[in-house]
């Protein structure tokens, strides 16, 4: 193409951005151009050291956690690691008490006799199962559960479930309130992947080996619309119609003009404090159901494990609804069944396009975690 000297063109330069351009320079020998709005690279697993050495997270916090052996070792392939479980608290009723909601819950909040009823009843219903959804607790036909299901939703699953998305708890779709099990062990980890780790340097420095590759430019604060334009549904680059791929992890409604309108997302605002002290709170992470505005408070210094020298620093989490005209970022697609049909309507009109690869949590409008955003990202590669 003229006055572009490239062989493919990344906007975006969070996960799925950076594996693709990867995958284009390494594997298919291609000059590769990977754009992004912002300052810096890792998207949203963006992490900074700050005046007192702290590493924070500077768009909320992130563990790496998978299951999956391909996604494991691709991790590790760009970052030395160290072995790291997440354990999360929720504060409800005045109690701390972990997160996900375990057997140790049930000793906290109910009576030694009432709790030693409430566990006979799991163990006759659920046998040697580990864990269950609040769904599936809500269903239960067994009146014991079914009442300690309603006091978890009542005093957690409905509230901070409203608080985070904005919206009733009975419109959002039901696999959200499915991420978070119930346990019927004493088990504290959050997650129970296989493989649980934080990078020993910095989700940054992950990026950065990922993308050092001489086939890689990166450029940054550099917005899509600045080299790209979609018009009657042709992608044109610097002016001349694209004839070399374009991978676009941006969001798809703004891709195409908003078209049918805007897709709902949910945006947050964090509230950074660095506190005198060693230890701010039990957990990295504790949920705030019951608080008016914020929705959680992350420790920085426990997350990973650093030395505090007497200062620590903690984010207050506070959920607000995302607008293009807003100055905040898109971060949780609002998944209904209105958005999500509005969306294969975008879908639809985006696979017509020429050149055009979408990849990406805003691109798929899909709530991923790391490994299901890295899974996705080698599967598109694989098509490719």
């Amino acid at each position: 193409m003229e006055n572009f000297e490239y062989d493919a063109l990344i906007v975006g330069c969070g996960l799925s951005g950076s594996v693709l351009a990867r995958h284009f320079a390494e594997n298919l020998n291609k000059k590769v151009l990977i754009i992004d709005r912002r300052d810096h690279i890792a998207g949203n697993m963006y992490d900074y050291k700050d005046e007192n050495g702290i590493l924070v997270q500077k768009y909320g916090p992130h563990t790496f956690h998978t299951n999956n052996d391909e996604v494991s070792e691709y991790f590790k392939k760009y970052s030395e690691c160290t072995p790291y479980e997440l354990k999360c608290m929720v504060k409800m009723n005045g109690k701390f008490t972990p997160s996900p909601f375990n057997l140790q819950t049930i000793d906290d909040y109910y009576s030694e006799e009432d709790a030693a009823e409430l566990k006979k009843h799991i163990q006759e219903i659920y046998g040697d199962a580990k864990k269950t959804t609040i769904v599936e607790m809500l269903q239960s036909k067994d009146k014991v559960i079914k009442e300690y299901a309603e006091f978890l939703y009542k005093n957690d699953y409905s509230l901070y479930t409203a608080k985070q998305w904005g919206i009733s708890p009975e419109e959002i779709d039901v696999s959200v309130l499915k991420r978070v099990p119930v346990l019927f062990s004493y088990k504290k980890g959050y997650f129970d992947d296989k493989f649980q780790v934080m990078p020993k340097e910095s989700f940054t420095a992950f990026f950065k080996n990922l993308l050092n590759h001489a086939n890689i430019t990166v450029k940054l604060n550099t917005p899509a619309e600045s080299l790209l334009k979609l018009e009657n549904d042709v992608i044109y680059i610097n002016g001349e119609k694209a004839d070399i791929p374009v991978v676009y992890t941006g969001a798809i409604d703004e891709l195409l003009g908003f078209r049918y309108g805007e897709l709902p997302y949910r945006s947050l605002r964090f509230e950074y404090k660095t506190v005198d002290c060693d230890s701010y709170q039990d957990a990295p992470i504790v949920a705030y159901p019951q608080e008016k505005d914020f929705t959680r408070i992350t420790e920085y210094t426990k997350l990973p494990v650093q030395k505090t020298n007497g200062k620590t620093v903690i984010a207050i989490e506070y959920p607000l609804q995302y607008s293009v005209d807003k100055n905040c970022e898109p971060y949780y697609p609002i998944l209904t069944e209105e958005s999500m049909n509005t969306y294969i309507r975008y879908r639809k009109d985006a696979d017509k396009i020429e050149n055009l690869i979408l990849c990406g949590r805003l691109a798929d409008f899909k709530y991923y975690n790391m490994d299901q955003a890295l899974e996705n990202a080698l599967k598109v590669c694989t098509e490719i």
